[in-house]
């Protein structure tokens, strides 16, 4: 059994059934492996997108998303990617080969090809956790135990660097170990007390509720104490309820009923500042956090109870245990005021969110379209939307979408600035037939940087691009494509097409959008 065919079935114990990877002349002995694996890999053209693909089936699926890389500048290629997934939550493990052992001499840079001083060290900053294979007989553990830590809450990407000689290196045996942990409700004396005070609750829910698959429990709380829900843009969709409100709180009806709140109970999230404004808004009168990190809890607004656990378990002991109360519906007046705020601000806006309605697997990148969707689009079910407002790297749109779409037809809405990042990856997506439809709306530039400086009195400097045809260059690929004028009758129809088509597609939109309230020069509260 060789290093190589040893890491693929200790993923395979893991759960992993696909990987996204770039081969490089280090790592070709796994995809010598691969072929009789049972692993499916999904080759990309840049090893940013391996990662960005990894993170994209992980919020997709909640499974574990596998980057499998070369070393040095492959390995370095992906830290951007990483990173979002590491301030997103995203469960991805990072496999870099790196040099092989016989050639290392610990604080030397020899000029061995592709060597790196210190590699795991190049990671550790936007990783929970990364190590380095220390020998060939170790390979089975490591892989195990960086494939674990990612899964295990709070969740966020691991590295493991593997040196190229362990991968054709003879293995010992290995048996998988399975470890439990069990998930038990904590004392609720305290949170009982607190939220008997309250007459006007509002739970706020984010992405560890959505990762923990608390939806019902975040339903049956919302029920026993009519309190609306305000979701992060990582928990859109978390659960289809009345309670819901369908809008951020970067908007003044959304934000009124955290004004208004004589008790939030926070459940999953770290209330960060892409979500508080920067933490504008007021702390709570009182808070009630849940959370698996105590420290997480509180480290924004401090918290009167923190209930430290899985989100889902606790969530669903604390609905079982408050007195229910009467409905009081505060929500559907509110979710109306949030759509009519969206059709006098930006009235195509509101066609792209008509257009969208219904579909259940989107993907946002940093773009003016994206910031629309991912602050107003309707996500109709839970792990539904992906946006990258964890690190906000722009170009993670398309990348992720081709993970995502291992789920099913899955929508990217793309700027033309950020899908040239990837735009190498149409070859991916043809090559794989990968059901993705690209949403590419063309405003000559980043639209959201030539906004900023027109708003300050700028001239505009380095913000209008010189684009290709993008039409022509995704036919090149072999992908169909077409363009439209704006987001009317003919691009809701041709989006109708596409998504029940067969295969990659991308439609070209041309428009010019207002950004949305959701970004920082149009937030409404202020320090």
């Amino acid at each position: 059994m060789t290093g190589a065919r040893r890491l693929l079935e200790v993923l395979t114990a893991h759960g992993v059934e696909v990987v996204f990877g770039l081969p490089g002349v280090h790592n070709l002995p796994i995809w010598e492996a691969l072929r009789a694996s049972g692993v499916r890999m999904i080759g990309v053209r840049h090893e940013q997108t391996a990662v960005y693909a990894a993170d994209g089936y992980a919020r997709a699926t909640g499974k574990l998303g596998v980057a499998v890389v070369t070393t040095g500048p492959g390995a370095a290629n992906t830290l951007g990617a990483t990173g979002e997934a590491m301030a997103s939550g995203s469960p991805v493990l990072v496999i870099a080969t790196d040099i092989p052992s016989a050639l290392r001499v610990p604080n030397v840079y020899r000029g061995v090809l592709h060597e790196t001083r210190d590699q795991r060290a190049m990671f550790l900053p936007v990783v929970k956790d990364g190590w380095t294979v220390p020998s060939a007989d170790a390979l089975a553990e490591h892989v195990s135990r960086a494939a674990a830590h990612a899964m295990a809450a709070p969740h966020g990407p691991t590295y493991l660097g593997v040196p190229t000689d362990f991968l054709s290196a003879a293995v010992p045996d290995w048996q998988p170990t399975t470890r439990e942990t069990p998930s038990v409700a904590p004392e609720l004396t305290e949170a009982l007390r607190l939220i008997a005070a309250s007459a006007r609750p509002l739970i706020w829910a984010g992405g560890g509720a959505a990762r923990s698959d608390a939806g019902s429990a975040v339903g049956a709380l919302a029920t026993a104490l009519s309190a609306p829900v305000v979701t992060t843009y990582a928990a859109r969709g978390i659960v289809e309820h009345p309670l819901v409100v369908r809008g951020p709180a970067h908007v003044p009806p959304v934000g009124e009923l955290w004004d208004s709140a004589d008790l939030v109970i926070g459940i999953g999230t770290d209330f960060d500042g892409m979500m508080t404004q920067n933490w504008a808004q007021p702390a709570p009168r009182a808070l009630l956090s849940i959370n698996v990190d105590e420290a997480e809890a509180s480290k924004n607004y401090p918290a009167d109870v923190v209930l430290v656990g899985d989100a889902r378990v606790v969530t669903g002991a604390l609905a079982t245990a408050v007195p229910v109360r009467p409905f009081e519906d505060r929500v559907t007046p509110v979710n109306a005021a949030v759509r009519a705020l969206v059709a006098a601000d930006e009235p195509q806006a509101v066609q792209l969110l008509d257009a969208l309605a219904g579909l259940d697997r989107i993907v946002a990148d940093m773009c003016v379209a994206g910031y629309w969707v991912g602050g107003f689009h309707h996500v109709p079910r839970p792990r539904g939307l992906a946006y990258p407002v964890g690190w906000g790297t722009l170009g993670f749109g398309f990348p992720a979408s081709l993970g995502a779409a291992l789920t099913g037809r899955t929508v990217a809405v793309c700027g033309d600035g950020g899908f040239l990042f990837a735009c190498g990856d149409l070859a991916t997506a043809a090559q794989e037939q990968l059901p993705v439809t690209v949403v590419l709306v063309d405003d000559g530039g980043y639209g959201m940087l030539r906004y900023d400086q027109v708003v300050a009195g700028h001239e505009t400097s380095g913000v209008d691009l010189h684009t290709p045809d993008f039409v022509a260059l995704a036919r090149s690929f072999g992908v169909e494509a077409t363009s439209v004028d704006g987001f009317g009758p003919e691009f809701v129809a041709r989006l109708g097409d596409y998504v029940h088509a067969d295969g990659p597609n991308v439609l070209v939109v041309k428009a010019t959008m207002k950004p949305p309230p959701t970004t920082s020069p149009r937030w409404y509260r202020r320090r």
